[in-house]
């Protein structure tokens, strides 16, 4: 894209007294517009991040959210998969991850008596867990065979993303392999799961990818769910989901800094309400609790969502959005003791713990939550951060053995909330942590820590409850349905690209979006930096 016109430059500038010029303006100061302003500050371009909190980091936060309890939760998201290492080296970030020692834990009862699949540990144990659980050795094998395939799709496909969108055709080339390619990119992702393991809670262990933030079958022809599958299958080129040391807010911490030192001006407080652009300079309005002001720029990167993008230039809104997730902070004392005495709670905590996600269980609670019911076995799953990374517990809870606990509901999509939206989430709550009950040797509540005032340190989240919060189209994580990452009709070059020349997406709405990863950032600074 050539220079604007240094006239229309000045009208734009002078079309409002006291007017500042950027080259860019980021709205939305999570962590895709903070990487997006850390690049083209170091690349000597004037920035400003306008954030309409009085905080940065958007959905990618540490906070205490206990009172008088010195606890740094990440409330909002809180595993590290997507983000390239690439951006941590470019941008010279203080940002650290662990990786966990078990992958997942699922009890189970079978014949009467409680078990459960261990996953992780070293092969051999991973092999010992599938033979026991399933009596031969044949799941095992096929668990090896399928992840082997989706591991050399993660290898090809993930360092793609912080590139110039691939057509459809160099992507499969790239892929380099029919049955990967049939299995995960035109064929609903059921087939697979059905056609390689028989197991019913084996094929729910692997089928729960498909569903994290993702309302849909197994079966679902529109391949959402093969979607959200793929992106969690391909984080790093390994798959594997780490632990942020320090919690989420360590990486957004990180991210304002490096935007700070190269120059960026953050202003938080300051809540974009409109965007007027003639497709080569734009003025961006903003409010905050003086008034409103106004702010000229070469080009806007918009860190929210399509709808949000919509609003602020005056388009035509896109369809609505819809979460489906029950997210649980927990603070507990020690961890539960479990039915299945063969597994140490420190071992099965550490990595995800899956509960009510056989196949059968997941296809249920889909169809009851279409029907408009909640789920009456709510699917979801847990995972202990303090186990991998203490620091987040202050030295004091730390000693005393006490553990965080994180729970991500499935299969509760924002509709269910309409009717009696506090009723609605206690039940669902209820029910939930019934499930996780039935699985442990002493009930969950007599592990939950209190709070300053006497309460359970316990919060539950609902998808209204996230887009009241953090303005997430009807409390959508990915902000719509996620995209393949490939080049379709009207996606642009970098998968960034609206229909105004010098307004980009830079959230997770973006092509290549979703999850913490900081690509739709990158590649929407790639794109600026590339027009001149």
């Amino acid at each position: 894209m050539a220079d604007p016109d240094p006239r229309v430059l000045r009208r734009t500038v002078t079309a409002r007294e006291g007017t500042r010029t950027y080259d860019a303006v980021v709205v939305g100061g999570g962590h895709n517009g903070l990487v997006a302003a850390a690049y083209l500050a170091r690349a000597g371009r004037s920035v400003l991040v306008l954030e309409r909190l009085d905080r940065t980091g958007g959905a990618a936060v540490s906070t205490r959210p206990f009172p008088g309890v010195d606890a740094r939760l990440s409330r909002y998201s809180y595993l590290v998969s997507l983000l390239p290492r690439k951006i941590v080296g470019d941008l010279g970030l203080d940002f650290r991850v662990r990786t966990r020692t078990v992958s997942s834990y699922t009890p189970a009862e079978r014949d009467g008596r409680p078990t459960g699949l261990l996953v992780g540990g070293g092969e051999r144990r991973t092999r010992e867990a599938f033979a026991r659980l399933t009596g031969s050795g044949s799941e095992y094998r096929a668990w090896r065979r399928f992840h082997g395939m989706t591991g050399r799709v993660a290898e090809r496909v993930f360092p793609t993303l912080t590139g110039p969108l691939p057509t459809r055709g160099e992507l499969r080339r790239t892929v380099d392999d029919e049955e990967a390619w049939r299995a995960l990119f035109e064929e609903p992702i059921g087939v697979a799961v059905e056609e390689n393991f028989t197991d019913d809670l084996v094929r729910g262990v692997v089928l729960t990818d498909a569903l994290i933030g993702t309302f849909a079958d197994a079966h679902d022809p529109t391949l959402q769910q093969n979607r959200c599958f793929l992106y969690h299958v391909i984080g790093g080129g390994t798959g594997d989901w780490n632990v942020p040391v320090g919690g989420m807010g360590a990486l957004t911490d990180a991210l304002a800094a490096a935007a700070r030192d190269a120059g960026a001006v953050i202003a938080t407080g300051h809540e974009a309400v409109r965007i007027d652009t003639d497709g080569r300079t734009a003025e961006v309005t903003h409010r905050t609790a003086d008034g409103e002001g106004v702010t000229a720029a070469r080009h806007v990167l918009v860190n929210a969502s399509p709808r949000e993008l919509a609003a602020l230039t005056g388009d035509t809104s896109p369809a609505p959005a819809e979460g489906a997730q029950l997210k649980v902070n927990m603070l507990l004392t020690r961890l539960p003791r479990l039915r299945d005495g063969s597994v140490d709670p420190r071992e099965a905590f550490a990595g995800t713990f899956h509960v009510a996600e056989g196949y059968g269980q997941l296809a249920a609670a889909h169809a009851q939550a279409a029907a408009g019911d909640p789920p009456a076995a709510p699917p979801s799953e847990i995972y202990c951060h303090s186990l991998t990374d203490p620091t987040i517990l202050s030295p004091e809870l730390a000693a005393r053995g006490y553990q965080t606990l994180t729970l991500f509901g499935l299969h509760t999509p924002a509709r269910l909330f309409a009717r009696d939206h506090d009723a609605v989430r206690e039940e669902l709550l209820a029910a939930t942590l019934a499930q996780l009950d039935a699985h442990l040797a002493e009930p969950l509540a007599d592990c939950l820590a209190t709070d300053a005032d006497g309460r359970p340190c316990l919060e539950a989240k609902s998808p209204l409850d996230l887009e009241r919060e953090l303005g997430l189209p009807g409390g959508n994580i990915f902000h719509r349905a996620l995209s393949w990452p490939h080049a379709q009709e009207g996606t642009g070059r970098w998968g960034v690209e609206t229909r105004h020349a010098n307004v980009l997406l830079c959230g997770a709405g973006a092509v290549r979006g979703g999850g913490v990863s900081g690509v739709p950032g990158h590649n929407a600074a790639m794109a600026v930096l590339e027009a001149g």
